[in-house]
């Protein structure tokens, strides 16, 4: 039997994530973004011959419309790659793009690949959160213990604050500690190189001499977090999911557009095309929990992957923890009594945006970069998952 190789990432990055429906992105496809990314990752690499990559695989939590027709392959001709570069989409939900990362190393492990790309990409604006034309088997509602697979995300995350006990007042002192981190963060420019600046064009017609008005500018900074943010403010936000509930538009992450990729290759590809490590892919684990309680699934991936890595929770130096609602990351944070200096420190989806799909791989992006300029050893992406999973994965720098 062959023996497995180890997963390098080389070079990653992810585009500034917009606020959805009407942020920077409104007029902006995501294959075109995802493009962008794709492009811009193999800038950080350029002794890599493009025509070396073997697949590129693509996390899109709601692969419709825009997004559709298997946007990871659209994404790769749109980029400029030769046509001998494949492309998949793949789904599961707010892992898509840490789980196309899993897979990408995957398929390098066993021997099947030398280079691959792993890519996420979302547009919250172009596509309803909850997908067109979406329903359920009726034998959903036939079982309590299915019910949960209907329920809106929101109602999850008030589940989660009802058992878990977490109080209005500690998911909002959450949710603004989350903006404070990211615009420290923003302001010292730890963002810096993990974010591929992107040329928006907007292209409007001009109707009266007949021609089309271009015009363009570039961004290079996360649009949702907020600097007027403060206690008070978050205290007088109404909960939305729930008549006498904690959850708010101010304790939950905001619906955004956006996208990320990495490029991981071999051992023998390093030699091949002289490529400089930043960081191994350890190990990557998913576990189910009921669904009516999803923001509870890193409780049961973090232990599991920790186990199949052979590490201890203390040794991770950066956990990127998804903040999709406050009361889950602390639930989770509570009951797994994780380091909250070292969980999220530049500030998490409540301030920086939660493009579903393309998530894992830009905070995945986020922890390779911090690695290298913290001069940690080990570093974690972990999320909740909706219809109840959670993932993680566990990345080491070189």
């Amino acid at each position: 039997m062959t023996a497995l190789q180890q997963a390098y990432i080389v070079a990653a990055t992810r585009a500034p994530i917009g606020k959805a429906p009407r942020g920077m992105y409104a007029h902006t496809r995501p294959d075109d973004l995802l493009a962008k990314v794709i492009r811009g990752v193999l800038a950080q690499a350029p002794s890599l011959d493009p025509a070396a990559i073997e697949d590129a695989i693509v996390g899109c939590a709601i692969p419709e419309g825009p997004q559709g027709l298997n946007v990871g392959r659209i994404g790769v001709l749109l980029a400029g790659l030769p046509s001998s570069v494949a492309g998949a989409t793949i789904n599961r939900f707010c892992a898509s793009g840490l789980t196309a990362i899993a897979m990408a190393a995957d398929r390098i492990r066993v021997g099947e690949a030398d280079v691959m790309l792993a890519c996420g990409t979302e547009s919250m604006s172009q596509v309803p959160t909850m997908g067109i034309n979406t329903s359920f088997s009726p034998d959903v509602f036939l079982n309590n213990e299915d019910v949960g697979i209907a329920y809106g995300m929101g109602a999850t995350a008030e589940q989660v604050a009802e058992r878990w006990k977490v109080s209005r007042e500690d998911q909002d002192a959450f949710s603004l500690r989350s903006h404070q981190r990211a615009l420290a963060a923003q302001k010292s420019g730890e963002f810096k190189d993990e974010m591929l600046p992107i040329e928006i064009v907007r292209r409007t017609p001009e109707l009266s001499i007949g021609d089309v008005n271009e015009q363009s500018h570039t961004v290079d900074l996360d649009e949702g977090p907020r600097p007027d943010t403060s206690l008070e403010a978050l205290a007088r936000l109404r909960p939305v999911f729930a008549a006498r509930g904690s959850v708010t538009a101010g304790n939950s992450s905001q619906i955004s557009d956006g996208a990320g990729a990495l490029l991981v290759v071999s051992e023998r590809a390093l030699k091949t095309h002289n490529l400089t490590p930043l960081a191994r892919f350890v190990s990557f684990a998913v576990r189910g929990v009921p669904p009516e309680i999803m923001g509870i699934g890193p409780k049961e991936a973090i232990p599991r992957v920790l186990k199949q890595a052979g590490l201890r929770l203390d040794q991770m130096g950066w956990i990127e923890l998804n903040e999709a609602f406050a009361a889950q990351s602390l639930a989770v944070i509570r009951d797994l009594g994780l380091n909250e200096d070292v969980v999220n420190p530049m500030g998490g989806a409540i301030a920086l945006g939660h493009p579903l799909g393309a998530t894992g791989a830009i905070r995945s992006a986020t922890v390779v970069h911090a690695l290298q300029r913290r001069n940690l050893q080990y570093g974690m992406v972990t999320m909740c998952v909706g219809t109840g999973m959670g993932a993680a994965g566990i990345f080491e720098r070189c």
